[in-house]
């Protein structure tokens, strides 16, 4: 009985009233956001028809161009015919690196069984490959029609003289250390990681399923990525993290994040005159697809910050709720102040990972920036550094300013504070419940009853 009592007493941690009416009102919130999200999907759900049209308009390579995938069965360490010692190349004079010939024998396609001699250009000839190793081939249509003949091999080698290697074949490679991440991550986060896994994968079907062919079929790329990212989070968080009100708040904080960082991502896009057309392959989609280009760079903004905002969320929800249970007599106030505490340093920190995050991406681009004798600030106006100065600055903007309003949400909802008068009856219900365990005489345990029924009283 005692012991029953001490437990009674020990979750004194209680949701109030006005505490009922807020659990309330976030449900009634998120409910209110969820449906908000569905509909937005269902406004916004590609038109697949269109996204077949974009595909059909994009020519990566000449018609009849082929792409056969081969297997490395010898190597030789320079190239006669192509280069010669000291001839100029793409690196250093006499550098044997900068080419060499490799015999790739066809694994697929017409002449599946053939061989044929490439050679690897930089950066291939850089790139540690070795006997055994699978790459994959473009072969121009000529080449294409002479394999499609029957030609022999040797006949085939000579028409090689126009095939070229167009990547490593990495699918091996990258399975193993997916199942390698795979594994460390349940293994040490156990039914929590195996969720965050489903999540991830979550994630990545919305991206391909959902926010690449909406972006394709011309829709707005604000909308696409404020319903996109709340999908996400929908499922993500209440999967990684279980269905809670703390999980809740963090959800709550991140759809305000969400909304701030689309909001401050059209703006920036805006004001500094972005296009969203960068590189190569960014012209190539211009001149064959109707995309909007800016919506795209406002929808990658959004989408680039999703997971750091989720982590500062996430960390400031749980941190009100651990203070709350480490000390039961803070006052909301009190809680949202030392809360804030852990979210400035988590800010700090923050900050510090999305620089480094960007700058780790674009290193060749910083390479060139340190060589090119022009000043950093007219460098920095260049299309791709000024996207990703925005990128960086709307992301770090959008997960600061979450920080106080989850915090502020947190503090609201958890369960409310101990009064000192809580905490005494609290304090005298685990003392008798001690002193029912420690061996006294019989006189002392026939009084025993006595306490505790003044304690109840």
């Amino acid at each position: 009985m005692v012991h029953a009592h001490a437990h009674s007493h020990g979750a004194a941690l209680r949701t109030g009233p006005r505490g009922r009416i807020l659990r309330n009102v976030v449900a009634a919130v998120l409910v209110l956001a969820a449906v908000a999200t569905a509909a937005g999907l269902a406004l916004l759900w590609p038109d697949h028809g269109k996204v077949a049209a974009a595909s059909s308009t994009i020519e990566f390579a000449a018609k009849g161009t082929t792409f056969p995938t081969g297997r490395i069965v010898a190597m030789s360490k320079t190239c006669p015919g192509y280069f010669s010692s000291g001839s100029a190349s793409t690196s250093a004079p006499g550098d044997t690196r900068a080419c060499q010939l490799a015999k790739v024998t066809l694994l697929d396609g017409a002449s599946t069984g053939s061989s044929v001699t490439v050679p690897l250009l930089w950066p291939y000839s850089s790139a540690g490959l070795r006997v055994g190793d699978r790459i994959e081939l473009v072969v121009p249509p000529k080449a294409s029609d002479a394999s499609s003949s029957g030609l022999d091999a040797q006949t085939l080698a000579t028409e090689a003289q126009g095939i070229t290697v167009n990547g490593v074949v990495r699918d091996q490679s990258l399975t193993a250390w997916v199942v390698l991440f795979a594994v460390i991550v349940v293994a040490v986060g156990l039914l929590r990681g195996l969720m965050a896994l489903v999540a991830l994968g979550f994630s990545g079907f919305v991206l391909v399923g959902f926010v690449l062919p909406a972006l394709i079929s011309g829709q707005p790329g604000l909308a696409v990525a404020v319903v996109g990212a709340s999908t996400i989070m929908f499922v993500v968080l209440y999967l990684a993290h279980g269905p809670s009100m703390r999980t809740s708040v963090a959800l709550l904080g991140t759809l305000f994040g969400i909304v701030l960082t689309a909001g401050l991502a059209q703006l920036s896009v805006g004001t500094t005159h972005l296009t969203g057309v960068t590189g190569d392959v960014g012209g190539m989609l211009a001149g064959s697809t109707q995309i909007d280009f800016r919506g795209v760079l406002t929808c990658a903004i959004v989408i680039a910050g999703l997971g750091v905002l989720n982590d500062v969320t996430v960390t400031q929800a749980s941190a009100v709720w651990e203070l709350r249970a480490a000390s039961p007599l803070l006052s909301r106030r009190q809680l949202f102040s030392r809360a804030m505490r852990i979210g400035r340093d988590h800010i700090a920190s923050t900050i510090y990972t999305i620089v480094f995050a960007y700058a780790g991406a674009a290193m060749v681009t910083l390479i060139v920036i340190y060589l090119y004798n022009r000043p950093a600030v007219s460098l920095l106006s260049q299309e791709d550094l000024a996207a990703e100065v925005v990128r960086t600055l709307c992301s770090a903007i959008g997960l600061v300013l979450a920080v106080p309003v989850t915090t502020a949400l947190a503090a609201l909802l958890v369960p409310q504070e101990l009064t000192r008068a809580d905490e005494n009856r609290v304090t005298a219900s685990l003392k008798l419940w001690w002193y029912s365990f420690i061996p006294r005489p019989a006189h002392d345990a026939v009084q025993a009853p006595s306490r505790v029924h003044e304690f109840k009283g």
